[in-house]
């Protein structure tokens, strides 16, 4: 191995040790690995021109849109709405709280397109009242840590766009319109979990809704769960691109917010409107050292050289799509989900497309994989906010976490091997072809 590699990884494991953000030790890593071999100036001007160009994007605008139409849905008042209309659907089933905190958190996650604000916006919610009803505490954190991760499958997705970018130009509406099989799927492996679970643990039945609270219930979620529908109907139906349905999104979340639910007033646009600036600030810092990080790998022919590897311990589809899948597991624990799609997507993208799969279906294997790592020790972020809002801790949350994982697990080797999961829907709505 290179002596720039061996800098270049040994620097970014030790940073992240010692808890320096991960955008910073990207950077830091990458610049005293290029030093190796060119001088400093022209080392410090190449990272900086990378790091430009990696945020020079056209698509990538959308992504400040998506965060702040997410965070004024975060704040509109949504979430009440959808776990009412959700406990109306499966409410009466037994164990239906567990379903109902699922498929509220697919929702919040799939409209707000955040898995961190579903956990926090279901979860402040669904933990304590699930705890009142008889549910073990940290099974429910359990389960809302798993299901929000759904919303990163099921459009709009921040993740599914930063991924276009680093495959090279990866439609994003055939991604949008691929997540959803997986994205569902993921949820119905969880709530079988949960109805075992309930099951084995007697857990209460709830009551059948009337006619009247169904309609009710639905009707008062309805608007929320247009947003889904406009976005989305709107870029299939050629009205407007993926980074035009943000601002229509935008719009539509105001409006929502301000004016049907009164959940935000005037006075409260500005707080909205910084976070999102900061929230955006952070990702496109990921971006542009995490691009910088992938040309460096690139200069180095790191990428052909593990694929060169790969494919010569095994000449079986089969078993080289399962050693990927393991090394983005033990990559997600680790690292946060956008370096991670924009550093080893041009790593074993090319590998996945030798065997076969087509980008579409890599990267929506790519995002479930990573999304599992949001929900594991050290650094899952979704995690840690579970674990806060419940008031307990990851040792606590470690075993009934463990056949959620396996239920995320299987579905991803569902999607991994099954292509038409993710690749059904957008090839017969005309926006892919294989």
């Amino acid at each position: 191995m290179d002596v720039s590699v061996i800098i270049l990884l040994s620097v970014f494991v030790v940073l992240l040790l010692i808890n320096v953000p991960i955008s910073i030790a990207i950077g830091v890593a990458t610049l005293l690995a290029m030093l190796v071999t060119i001088d400093f100036l022209p080392a410090v001007t190449t990272v900086a021109q990378r790091m430009g160009g990696g945020i020079d994007s056209f698509a990538l605008l959308a992504i400040p849109f998506f965060v702040l139409s997410g965070l004024l849905m975060g704040r509109g008042g949504i979430a009440l709405r959808l776990i009412e209309f959700a406990k109306v659907l499966v409410g009466m089933l037994p164990g239906g709280l567990a379903f109902v905190n699922i498929i509220s958190c697919t929702l919040f996650g799939a409209i707000s397109g955040s898995s961190v604000a579903a956990t926090s916006a279901i979860g402040g919610f669904m933990i304590p009242t699930m705890e009142k009803e008889g549910y073990d505490r940290n099974f429910t954190a359990a389960i809302t840590v798993t299901a929000s991760t759904t919303g990163l499958l099921i459009p709009p997705s921040n993740i599914l766009i930063v991924y276009s970018l680093a495959s090279g130009g990866v439609s994003i509406a055939a991604l949008f319109v691929a997540g959803y099989l997986p994205g569902l799927l993921v949820a119905l492996g969880l709530m079988g979990v949960c109805a075992v679970y309930a099951k084995i643990q007697g857990y209460p039945v709830g009551q059948v809704p009337t006619p009247g609270e169904v309609v009710r219930k639905t009707l008062d979620a309805l608007p929320s769960l247009l947003l889904i529908v406009l976005v989305i109907g709107g870029i299939i139906g050629g009205f407007f691109t993926a980074t035009e349905a943000s601002v229509v999104a935008v719009l539509y979340a105001l409006f929502l917010a301000t004016v049907v639910y009164r959940q935000v007033k005037l006075r409260d646009l500005p707080e909205i409107f910084t976070k999102a600036v900061e929230t955006t600030a952070i990702v496109m810092l990921l971006i542009g050292t995490s691009t910088a990080m992938s040309w460096m790998l690139s200069y180095e022919n790191i990428p052909q050289a593990i694929s060169a590897t790969l494919l010569a311990l095994s000449d079986n589809p089969f078993v080289i799509l399962l050693m990927i899948n393991l090394i983005l597991l033990a990559v997600g624990i680790f690292m946060d989900m956008t370096p991670a799609v924009l550093i080893f997507t041009p790593i074993f993208l090319p590998v996945a497309v030798q065997l076969g799969l087509s980008p579409l279906h890599f990267g929506i294997m790519m995002v479930l994989n990573l999304c599992i790592g949001l929900c594991t020790p050290p650094v899952g972020s979704v995690l840690f906010v579970g674990c806060s809002i419940a008031k307990t801790s990851i040792a606590k949350l470690v075993k009934p976490l463990i056949p959620l994982y396996a239920a995320m697990f299987i579905a991803l080797l569902l999607v991994t091997f099954v292509p038409a999961l993710s690749e059904w829907l957008p090839i017969n709505a005309g926006l892919y072809e294989k």
